[in-house]
């Protein structure tokens, strides 16, 4: 008999200690829960009240405070998060932006930089050091034709002076032998008419 009137008696006096805690401490409750973060909330209570049979005794008015409070955190951190989702999207609107101006620069810096380091030759734009390779190599070409033309024209000319010299000297010899033809002629001529005199006369 005593043991089942323990049992009730026991749990009385634990319930009137921790009513009467709490009337004699809700009013630091009420400023914890108005003033203080949902986690110091938490652990306000959790050191303040007991455990009896696994069970936490929580008077009402707190748990709802505690509850509107702990909704009005969690739309808080919604809508936080909500708006750092909006600037987010909005940096990487802007970041995008930016890479896309960073491209069109880059392009624009290659663009210059290919334009200040090459040439156009008959219409065909290519690299400063094509360029110059390709310069050098048609005044090459044109120094060795240069050259082969000089040594032809200087071939040609000593050609021409010994074909000249040899002209002369032909006609030298041509005239030489036109008078010595002529002599001849002239000389039988004579013999002819003398020949002829000699027939007349005998």
């Amino acid at each position: 008999m005593k043991k089942n009137l323990s049992f009730p008696f026991l749990w009385m006096v634990i319930v009137l200690i921790i009513a009467s805690w709490e009337s004699a401490s809700g009013q630091s409750i009420q400023e914890v829960q108005d003033s203080a973060s949902l986690e110091n909330q938490l652990n306000y209570v959790e050191d303040h009240t007991r455990i009896y049979d696994n069970f936490r005794a929580i008077r009402e008015d707190i748990f709802q405070k505690m509850k509107t409070n702990s909704i009005d955190s969690l739309n808080s951190a919604k809508l936080e998060i909500a708006t750092l989702n909006s600037e987010l999207t909005e940096r990487n609107v802007e970041i995008e932006t930016l890479n896309t101006e960073l491209g069109r620069v880059k392009n624009e810096r290659d663009q210059a930089i290919r334009t200040k380091d090459s040439f156009t030759l008959l219409g065909i734009e290519m690299n400063k050091g094509v360029y110059t390779t390709v310069l050098w190599i048609i005044i090459l070409i044109l120094a060795v034709f240069g050259s082969v033309m000089f040594l032809l024209f200087k071939r040609a000319h000593v050609v021409t002076a010994q074909t000249q010299k040899e002209l002369g000297t032909l006609q030298e010899e041509y005239e030489e032998h036109k008078k010595n033809a002529r002599e001849k002629y002239e000389k039988l001529v004579v013999n002819h008419h003398n020949e002829i005199m000699k027939l007349k006369r005998g």
